[in-house]
């Protein structure tokens, strides 16, 4: 990831468990508990878990333009995700970015990081399910070359609400690694325009992932 960017993408940390209970509590109608998130980091050796926060450099160029009075943490968890590799497959598990700052790149940087760390261990394409009124995160897949593959009937407990299965092509091929550098390009264009005119945000947590519910799920059982 250039170094000019607003923006890191880090391995999910124990210390960063409780803001992103915050975000999970806002996002999701039946959020993982801490135990779960612990259990991703520290147990689950086929997890990769990544959070991503403001950039050092661009932390400290904001904190100066602040009073005293107003000072923050200088790299609070502004969203999270995950995967599961699941044999040859990137079985991504949950994305989620706090609502104060959604609409912003988040929530795609994080899915490009999937992509590329799953790639980087060996997964031959990415899955993960979405619901079937999830308009706007199935076309944030649909730009990363992700199609509808297949149908689960009632699979979100919450409401009982379908969820349609979606499935990259082969890494490997041509189209996907020419649609990505593409997608890449064009996100970090806009994150490094948005950081010229990006405002400190005093918040505890949260991001727009896409809904824990509209995560993958595997038949490995959670911890709740």
């Amino acid at each position: 990831m250039p170094d000019r960017l607003p923006y890191i993408i880090e391995p999910m940390r124990l210390a960063d468990v409780d803001q992103i209970l915050v975000i999970e509590r806002v996002a999701f109608p039946a959020p993982w508990s801490a135990r779960a998130y612990r259990y991703e980091i520290v147990e689950n050796e086929h997890s990769t878990m990544v959070v991503v926060r403001s950039a050092p450099h661009w932390a400290r160029r904001l904190a100066q333009r602040l009073p005293p009075r107003l000072s923050v943490e200088p790299t609070p968890v502004l969203g999270y995700a995950g995967f599961w590799l699941l044999v040859d497959d990137a079985h991504i598990s949950t994305i989620a970015v706090h609502p104060e700052w959604r609409r912003r790149g988040l929530g795609e940087l994080l899915l490009l990081s999937l992509l590329e760390q799953g790639a980087k261990q060996g997964a031959q394409r990415a899955t993960l399910e979405v619901r079937v009124s999830n308009y706007r995160a199935q076309g944030l897949y649909r730009k990363y070359g992700f199609e509808v593959v297949s149908r689960r009937r009632r699979y979100y407990s919450d409401n009982n609400e379908d969820a349609f299965i979606m499935v990259t092509p082969a890494f490997e091929t041509h189209e996907f690694q020419a649609n990505l550098r593409q997608c890449r390009d064009g996100l970090y264009a806009r994150l490094k325009g948005a950081g010229m005119n990006m405002r400190w945000q005093h918040a505890s947590g949260g991001l727009v992932r896409q809904n824990r519910t509209d995560g993958v799920k595997s038949g490995r059982r959670n911890p709740n």
